[in-house]
């Protein structure tokens, strides 16, 4: 196994919580969100949210369909007024849980097949 080039922090960072916003942004214009209210809720500008709808941030990772419905579960909590911090978390979590972030990082870097930096046992 080659030592990765990117931390998995920086993955987690640069590329999911990008693509997770992006799909929280996705789920809340289908549940028929104005533009300003998932704003409100994200805590996010209203350039931001255009961005994110328009695929020009968060794209560089596609998610599974079950991680998307996931994430779309996480945006009904979010407008029934949970906190968009702790369903980020939430989501983050899971991708963690299920190595997501391992076949990630598998995809953007060679040779990391075997790795288990994001499991390291003590």
């Amino acid at each position: 196994m080659e030592i990765p080039e990117k931390h998995p922090q920086e993955i987690e960072v640069w590329y999911i919580i990008p693509a997770i916003r992006k799909e929280l942004v996705v789920a809340l214009k289908e549940k028929g969100n104005s533009q300003k209210k998932i704003a409100d809720l994200l805590n996010l500008t209203e350039s931001a949210v255009s961005q994110y709808t328009k695929s020009k941030r968060g794209r560089e990772v596609v998610f599974s369909k079950e991680l998307k419905d996931f994430i779309a579960d996480a945006a009904g909590r979010v407008v029934d007024k949970t906190s968009a911090y702790r369903e980020l978390q939430r989501i983050v979590q899971h991708v963690k849980k299920t190595k997501t972030i391992c076949q990630i990082h598998m995809g953007m870097e060679e040779g990391l097949e075997g790795c288990d930096i994001c499991f390291m046992k003590e």
